[in-house]
């Protein structure tokens, strides 16, 4: 255990039964991040103005309701366990981070969930809904840095709206209007026993989307205390697992070899955040498998 948190004192962290709201009294402290103004990162497309924010975070919850319900049937949804404890810890570091970015995210009611699936996925969807999945933590061997790089590109998604833009641009309102909770960047839930009967169709960002997730991702992280070289040795193990099949995870991500190349360019700017940043005062392990 290394360092001290104070801004945590400002969350009221839920680690109660699943689907409840995971943070509640929303506060940044002096410790929060700079104004939007001084994040370019943060810019979002118009076109993601022309889909109402309220209506797709409104599906978005009871999409993820939903999903939950159908993870619990199955008993495939984590209600305990130093794993879950450790994706809500590291998303209670990253949330007063948020609203810098995107106003909308004070108000939204973050939840953290874990899906027993072997995939290798983590989604967090309009709204603030986050969910990973085992596969992804136990496959992968990640440690905390690496769980964060992989919190804060799925989190910078949801900032950025790129779902919003993604339905517009997939064909308007009309579309949104006729249900595209389909669309919504859950990622494909396959057979996983997490989905149940239902499977959600995925939203596949562009590569310019994912591109950003990573550069705004990496800042979140670093401003919660978590290694951004830990980007690098993440997408070294991606690389390393996908092989020629890439994951879903990585259907339309940039190459690996691009993406750690862009993600070392940008460590030199992500240093002096991350070595001011309060650091964790709780560090955990990945799951075992089997």
């Amino acid at each position: 255990m290394t360092g001290h948190a104070p801004f945590l004192g400002c969350l009221c962290h839920r680690l109660g039964s699943p689907g409840r709201r995971l943070f509640t009294g929303l506060a940044l402290s002096t410790l929060a991040a700079p104004a939007l103004a001084a994040i370019p990162e943060c810019r979002r497309s118009r076109a993601a103005s022309l889909a109402p924010a309220s209506y797709v975070e409104n599906m978005a919850q009871e999409q993820y309701a939903q999903m939950l319900r159908q993870a619990q049937q199955q008993r495939a949804l984590a209600t305990g366990g130093q794993q879950l404890q450790r994706l809500r810890y590291i998303a209670a570091r990253m949330v007063p981070f948020t609203p810098a970015c995107n106003e909308r995210a004070r108000q939204w009611r973050w939840e953290v969930n874990l899906l027993g699936s072997d995939q290798v996925n983590a989604f967090c969807m309009p709204g603030g809904k986050i969910a990973f999945y085992t596969g992804i933590l136990v496959r992968l061997k990640l440690d905390d840095d690496e769980v964060a790089m992989i919190m804060g590109h799925e989190i910078a998604h949801a900032l950025l709206e790129h779902a919003r833009e993604r339905l517009v641009k997939a064909g308007g309102t009309e579309l949104l209007l006729r249900g595209g909770a389909a669309l919504l960047g859950l990622g494909s839930l396959g057979d996983a026993a997490a989905a149940g009967a239902s499977q959600l169709l995925s939203l596949k960002y562009s590569r310019d989307d994912e591109s950003q997730a990573d550069a705004l991702g990496l800042i979140v992280a670093a401003q919660a205390g978590y290694d951004p070289k830990a980007g690098v040795s993440l997408w070294q193990k991606m690389t390393r697992l996908g092989g020629d099949k890439p994951a879903p995870w990585l259907s339309t991500h940039p190459a690996g070899e691009k993406r750690i190349r862009d993600i070392e360019g940008r460590l030199a700017q992500l240093t002096p955040v991350f070595d001011k940043a309060p650091k964790p005062d709780r560090r955990f392990g990945p799951p075992q498998a089997g």
